[in-house]
């Protein structure tokens, strides 16, 4: 049988290379998207081909482009001669406290993070229709409980938890449709958005007392594509049980 091939966006570093990785590791092709990142895109193809050749390919696009993601879509389903899947893993994250929320930051946070998922899968559904194939996307636990001070951002994984469940609909019987709500797994390269005591304060309030790691995310995204053929339009909390406590 022909491997499947999943594009996943936003693969070239943090939870997008560790889903590559989980992917490639269960026997999948794997399309890694990256924007600016071409070099850690790069280094994370060339670890992957050294253990199977001619399983990888990087696809670079802007996801703010909307003329660019068909074309990211129909480049990604060419290399392989099929999509079987689709990760929608990349994601704008910054603040926007009430009031001093501009244009700009709405186009970014929304386009990443609702805009591009949506335009991506009504091109890569014709080709997952094909395969049966799946979709997953990158949701937060703060789409259902909003983080004060990140008020567009939590309003676009509202919308994306929400696209999930509609796809989900609207794609089914032949593609399943799910996401995954990461806690606190990786901390942003920045201090700026969560200092260190803001980040004790939250690994204390998390049941299991820890951050996750990249992998049990990939865990999570993976068993929902590959091993999951009776679950659409859920979305997993892999978050350690904070999202019990907020």
């Amino acid at each position: 049988m022909q491997p499947r091939a999943v594009l996943i966006t936003g693969a070239a570093r943090r939870i997008g290379a560790a889903i590559a990785r989980a992917l490639h590791a269960a026997g999948a092709n794997v399309l890694l998207h990256c924007h600016r990142s071409r070099a850690e895109a790069e280094f994370v193809a060339a670890t992957l081909e050294a253990s199977r050749a001619g399983s990888t390919a990087i696809l670079q696009a802007d996801l703010l482009d909307l003329e660019a993601l068909p074309r990211l879509v129909e480049s990604a389903a060419a290399k392989f001669g099929r999509l079987d899947g689709l990760v929608n893993n990349a994601s704008s994250f910054a603040a926007t406290p009430f009031g001093t929320i501009d244009a700009a930051a709405w186009d970014d946070l929304v386009g990443t993070n609702l805009r591009a998922p949506l335009f991506l899968a009504q091109a890569a559904a014709p080709h997952l229709r094909k395969t049966r194939g799946g979709i997953v996307n990158m949701v937060d636990i703060h789409s259902e409980r909003p983080l004060k001070d990140y008020v567009v951002y939590s309003i676009a994984k509202a919308g994306l938890a929400g696209l999930t469940r509609s796809l989900a609909l609207e794609l089914a019987p032949g593609v399943r449709v799910n996401g995954v709500s990461p806690g606190a797994i990786l901390w942003p390269d920045s201090e700026d958005h969560f200092p260190p005591h803001e980040r004790e304060r939250i690994v204390g309030s998390t049941p299991l007392g820890r951050v996750g790691s990249p992998e049990e995310i990939a865990g999570a995204v993976k068993w929902l594509l590959l091993d999951a053929p009776f679950v659409t339009g859920q979305i997993v909390a892999v978050d350690g049980g904070r999202s019990v406590q907020l």
